[in-house]
């Protein structure tokens, strides 16, 4: 197969598109949109479950790197299916400088591809999809990272950050 045949297939459908819009309550109770980063680059990433050893990992992360997206314009929303009360203790209990939202109705997941059919030891069951997306100020996505490994990503992510 070409090379740009493979390329285009391991691309995700929503690269290249604009945004979905959306609307989420994030740890303090606050609400945040799409629309609020207007002008600013942002990092939309997706994870399984706050407090857990993978998730865990990326968020402190992401944290640790917060001062280095935000001089490259860029910034940093983390959502899960969590609630915003375990979103709110995840950061407390980790220090986490960014913010974490939370989708319990899972449409802006479904929205994102990052809500779907996952297996562990063999049992199929439907979860959220660790998934990155860096999104630029007008709205459109710019990069997918659509099966997120940890060890590494948040660099590979502000690399692409800074390259806008």
């Amino acid at each position: 197969m070409p090379r740009d045949e493979l390329d285009k297939s391991a691309r995700d459908p929503l690269e290249g598109k604009k945004a979905p819009a959306f609307k989420l309550t994030v740890d303090d109770g606050s609400e945040v949109a799409l629309k609020d980063f207007k002008g600013r680059n942002l990092v939309l990433y997706f994870y399984p479950k706050a407090d857990t050893p993978g998730c865990t990992t990326e968020a402190i992360d992401f944290s640790g790197k917060r001062e280095a997206f935000a001089k490259a314009g860029t910034d940093i929303l983390g959502v899960s299916a969590d609630p915003v009360k375990a979103q709110a203790k995840f950061k407390t209990k980790h220090n986490l400088g960014i913010a974490l939202a939370s989708d319990e109705s899972k449409a802006m997941l479904e929205a994102y591809g990052a809500w779907g059919e996952k297996s562990m030891y063999g049992r199929t069951f439907m979860g959220v999809i660790r998934k990155t997306f860096l999104i630029d100020g007008t709205g459109g996505i710019v990069r997918v990272w659509p099966k997120v490994k940890v060890p590494g990503h948040v660099d590979e992510v502000l690399e692409a950050a800074r390259a806008l």
